[in-house]
């Protein structure tokens, strides 16, 4: 037989007349692994490979993503598959002795999806098909017990009304409250039977009404319709948004798992649970998790009643504890990693539902990544790519001080650490609402569902009354690195009126400010000041690994951030232009400074010698402002060369446009019209208004900036080349090692540069003539126009070094201004799935990236020592540093705080690419 057979071809090595093996679609769970994710989903591939350990999983069978993805863009279900699901539910049935939905014995089945990358809530589930108003009573009667019967025939007409049939779950919600009420009980498992039938009746009634149509009796069709509303879900709002936020591909389809059901809600000596192998939010080894007894499939996740802790499942069944703790070690060992886990308990018996590598929080995920080190599971590379640099950024977010004074009014379970701060809202309509006007807001809700993704991303934090660790808000938070507390029984939430209720009458009205603690728990009334994080301090030098949890934690990061250092190839350079942040920059690990911006430098108390250059009339005027600048760069520049000694300091001559150093035209114009309507007008403010209209431009971004002040503005870059190089000599005669590097900005032609350097050549050779000091100073550009990377093979024959300003190359490349676009149809851009992240974030391979690439290539072709950086602040995004380290470029550069984050992806940058194992 052949050894090379794809795995989704049915008989591929039998090929039949066409020459083309059939696609097969349906898969048993016998038949799978879990390196079939991209075929059989996450949960598809994770259900077949623990029915390969022989862990107790119900029996089964997976539609592929392949059998989604035709029926998405066809809008019918390929012509096999209706054969291939009969044939394996005939399969099922003989293996179950039973038939779905027969009247006396029914076989029940759930539906549910499962795409490659867990999308917790996101697509649809529907669980009881096949029960209808004969079955029931025939699953009454095997189980012994009424009240199951009806509770799970109107848990299907609920989830089926609202999942297929597109019917308000409100309704549903509605009608089981009222049920409540009417029988004086405040959860669902004291209604009884009879409630139950009559609450069917009603759930019937409501489809009727709202669907137009009767609730399926036909078990086959129930199971087709569903198969079609999982498929249909990966299409929705809210698993869009989610994977816009998560950044997974849209054209991946969702699996569909159809399992036999068991059922938790048979009573005490049943139940439904969630469980992790190690703390999803601290990390720490132990028995983590909540069961909820006489549940079924959403209710813990659901948040809809308080669980349990898992601990006390083993006082409530000691045998099912014990083999879940033993299914647990096996599953860790296996899959070496944190396991995320959903199991039901029927009537004693233990059955697992789902397992996955679980999400984390970002301090357990160094955490982790180094237990599994110790432990012998995984090596130091594997550890390398179980955490992000965008985890590492949550990490470096300040907490609240312990040392306010506070008002604490409620505590719940601590689900996703942080500290956040912001106004209370009680719904994501005005959560999307206030954060887009600027408000910080902490959304608070009973519990968060689905629907609520938007306002969960927009919400600085996420409160709920209800739920545990394992609950929506919680899984879902952990993912995005939000702060969330939930379960705060003690807070009442009272949507409807948009107020929460706290013990000892306290009430928090929507707008009033609240801070919540994720990783103790607890909740605060207004604003709690923040202290920087740990790791910070880390960074700092401030702190030091030891005992307590931020020791430990800062102890994971040091041991993964040293490894990265030792294998990254990419330097790591900072963006500043003082030596205050030159100075942070080295603490926290840049190995140089990739971009100064003299800009900067040119503000504050200097503005009044700028006006004077701009102003000058003669070439006299001119030189004096200059003479006075001088000494002003110069000493700029020995405080940066002392703070990065011995290290590269890429310094870029003045880049803006002129008039950003003049006042505002309309403040100008203003203070003019009032001065001559007094007769006092002043002639320097006349002057000031004249040359502000001269210098006008309707694009300034594309006007008279970079080299052409250069070359327009007489001895303008010959002031700020004589500071560099006086600063450098003045350094070096001081026994440092300045190692400077002269940066001509908006390069598109190599006769500007060439015109640039032979005048900075000319005025290093005087200064080193002068002070009889050796000075080595490389002299480059900075590619940040299309032209410039189209010809720079040609550029690269008067540069030493090339750094790419990818902010500017980004506009000029799609031809729009950040500082407009962002604000105006960038939104609509990636709601619509044009861009599936903003180019400004995350470089733009395609357009931007193949510039880069192609300009690199070409440019080492003319000059194969070039130097290659960037100095964008794409230089510290996660994403693009791996984009750079392909490339081939020597270094990136980014804002001081990024520089962390830029050392480890570039670290698994380079690990990757020798070919790490790595998930």
């Amino acid at each position: 037989m052949s050894e090379n057979k794809d795995p989704h071809v049915a008989g591929s090595g039998d090929i039949g007349d066409s020459g083309v093996g059939e696609v097969k679609f349906v898969y048993d769970f016998t038949e799978g692994n879990k390196d079939l994710k991209d075929l059989l989903g996450g949960k598809g591939a994770n259900l077949a490979e623990m029915t390969n350990l022989g862990l107790p999983v119900p029996p089964g069978f997976t539609i592929t993503t392949e059998a989604c993805k035709t029926y998405l863009d066809s809008g019918e279900e390929p012509a096999a598959l209706r054969d291939e699901v009969g044939t394996h539910l005939q399969a099922l049935e003989a293996s179950m002795g039973k038939k779905l939905g027969q009247a006396d014995d029914p076989l029940l089945v759930s539906v549910r999806s499962g795409a490659k990358f867990s999308m917790p809530g996101m697509m649809d589930t529907v669980l009881n098909i096949g029960l209808s108003d004969k079955s029931v009573q025939g699953l009454a009667r095997q189980a012994g017990d009424d009240r199951f019967a009806w509770d799970s025939y109107r848990r299907l007409i609920q989830m089926f009304g609202k999942t297929v049939l597109g019917v308000d779950g409100e309704l549903f919600e509605d009608a089981l409250e009222a049920a409540k009420v009417a029988k004086k009980v405040s959860v669902d498992t004291e209604l009884e039977a009879a409630d139950l039938k009559k609450l069917v009746t009603k759930f019937k009634r409501i489809v009727k009404t709202e669907a137009g149509r009767d609730f399926p009796q036909d078990p086959r069709e129930q199971m087709d319709l569903a198969i079609h509303a999982v498929f249909d879900s990966w299409n929705t709002d809210r698993a869009k948004l989610y994977r816009r936020q998560e950044r997974i591909p849209h054209d991946l389809g969702t699996a569909v798992n159809v399992c036999s059901m068991v059922f938790g809600n048979l009573g005490p000596d049943s139940g439904t649970g969630v469980a992790f192998t190690r703390d999803p939010a601290s990390g720490h080894q132990g028995v983590y998790g909540d069961y909820l007894q006489n549940a079924q499939g959403e209710d813990v996740v659901a948040g809809i009643r308080n669980t349990v802790a898992l601990a006390e499942l083993e006082s409530i069944d000691k045998k099912s504890y014990d083999q879940l703790m033993q299914i647990m070690e096996t599953l860790e060992n296996h899959y070496k990693d944190l396991c995320d886990i959903e199991f039901t308990i029927e009537r004693g018996q233990l059955w697992m539902l789902q397992t996955r590598v679980g999400k984390r929080t970002a301090g357990a995920a160094f955490r982790i990544a180094t237990q599994l080190v110790d432990q012998g599971l995984i090596d130091e590379a594997e550890a390398l790519q179980r955490v992000t640099g965008a985890q590492l950024a949550q990490l470096m977010f300040p907490r609240f001080d312990d040392q306010a004074k506070v008002e604490q009014i409620g505590r719940g379970i601590a689900a996703s650490p942080g500290a956040a701060v912001g106004k209370a809202v009680f719904d994501s309509y005005t959560a999307i609402k206030w954060s887009r006007s600027g408000e910080k807001v902490i959304l608070i809700r009973r519990e968060t569902n689905p629907d609520d993704l938007d306002g969960m991303i927009a919400a600085e934090g996420i409160l709920t009354s209800r739920g545990g660790k394992t609950s929506h808000a919680a899984v879902v938070a952990r993912g995005m690195g939000k702060t969330c507390v939930c379960g705060a029984e003690e807070l009442e939430v009272d949507t409807k009126r948009r107020r929460m209720t706290a013990p000892g009458g306290v009430v928090i009205e929507e707008g009033d400010v609240v801070s919540i603690d994720g990783s103790t728990g607890k909740v605060y009334l207004g604003e709690v000041p923040v202290v920087p994080s740990p790791v910070v301090e880390y960074f700092e030098g401030r702190m030091h690994a030891g005992a307590d949890d931020a020791d430990e934690l800062v102890a994971a990061v040091h041991r993964i951030m040293a490894y990265a250092d030792r294998v990254r190839r990419l330097r790591v350079r900072a963006n500043a232009d003082n030596a205050e942040d030159a100075l942070r920059a080295r603490r926290f690990g840049a190995q140089g400074i990739g971009l100064c911006r003299t800009e900067h430098m040119f503000l504050g108390d200097r503005r009044e010698l700028v006006e004077r250059l701009i102003l000058a009339d003669t070439d006299a005027e001119r030189e004096e402002s200059l003479k006075e600048l001088l000494p002003l760069q110069k000493r700029d520049f020995i405080e940066l060369f002392e703070a990065m000694d011995g290290l590269p300091v890429t310094i870029r001559l003045l880049d803006p446009p002129l008039h950003e150093f003049l006042p505002d035209v309309t403040e100008l114009s203003v203070r003019v019209a009032l001065a001559e309507s007094r007769g006092d007008a002043n002639e320097n403010d006349l002057r000031l208004l004249q040359a502000v209209h001269r210098l006008h431009e309707q694009n300034p971004m594309l006007g008279l900036r970079g080299v052409r002040l250069g070359l327009v503005i007489p001895g303008l870059f010959t002031m700020q080349v004589r500071a560099i190089a006086e600063a450098a000599a003045e350094r070096r005669n001081a026994k440092g090692d300045p190692r400077a590097e002269v940066m001509i900005p908006l390069v598109g032609t190599v006769q500007e540069l060439e015109i640039v350097r032979d005048e900075a050549d000319r005025v290093i050779a005087e200064v080193q003539e002068t002070t009889g000091t050796e000075l080595k100073l490389a002299i480059g550009t900075m590619i940040e126009l299309p032209r410039a990377a189209l010809t720079a093979g040609q550029i690269a024959e008067a540069a030493e070094f090339f750094s790419f300003g990818t902010n500017d190359l980004t506009q000029t490349v799609w031809g729009f201004s950040r500082d407009d676009v962002e604000a105006s149809f960038f939104t609509a851009y990636l709601e619509k799935g044009i861009f599936g992240v903003s180019p400004f974030e995350t470089i733009d391979r395609d357009g931007v990236g193949s510039l880069v690439r192609s300009a690199a290539k070409a440019g080492r072709a003319t000059r194969p020592d070039l130097k290659l950086g960037v100095c964008g602040e794409h230089g510290g995004d996660p994403e693009s540093v791996h984009f750079f380290h392909e490339v081939g470029l020597d270094y990136v550069s980014c804002s001081p705080f990024r520089i962390p984050v830029a050392r480890l992806e570039a670290g698994r940058a380079a690990s990757t690419s020798k070919g790490s194992d790595h998930r």
